[in-house]
C-alpha cells in the first residue's frame, strides 16, 4: 500500500522510509553507519538483527507529521506481529551523511 511521502523532507531519511515501507534490506542497510546505535521504547537492540527480522513485516500506514528538520517522522504503523499503532521513528545522521542513531517508540 503506497503511502504519502510528501512531508518528509530530508533526502536520507525519505531514503530510509521507502526502504522500509517496500522491506529493501539492501537499501536499507546501506543508509546506516556500520555500527548503528538502535533503541526500540528506550532499550537499545542489535539494529542488524533487529532488521533483518522485521523488514517486509512493518511499515507505516500513514505520516502524520515530521518534526526536527525532517528527522524525526510520526504516524500510524503496522506490525504483523504487533498490529497498528502509532509511532515515531527519529533518526540521527553523522557528518557524513548516514544514519548513525536511530529510536523508535510510540508516538504521540
Amino acid at each position: 500500500m503506497a503511502i504519502d511521502l510528501s512531508k518528509l523532507t530530508n533526502a536520507k531519511v525519505k531514503a530510509a522510509i521507502v526502504a522500509l515501507q517496500s522491506g529493501d534490506g539492501k537499501i536499507w542497510f546501506t543508509l546506516f553507519t556500520s555500527d548503528v546505535t538502535f533503541y526500540d521504547d528506550e532499550n537499545q537492540v542489535q539494529f542488524n538483527n533487529y532488521f533483518k527480522k522485521t523488514l517486509g513485516h512493518e511499515r507505516f500506514i500513514c505520516i502524520d507529521k515530521v518534526e526536527n528538520n525532517g528527522l524525526h517522522v510520526f504516524g500510524d504503523f503496522h506490525s504483523d506481529q504487533w498490529g497498528d499503532f502509532k509511532i515515531c521513528f527519529k533518526f540521527q545522521l553523522d557528518k557524513n551523511g548516514k544514519i548513525n542513531r536511530l529510536d523508535i517508540g510510540q508516538g504521540s
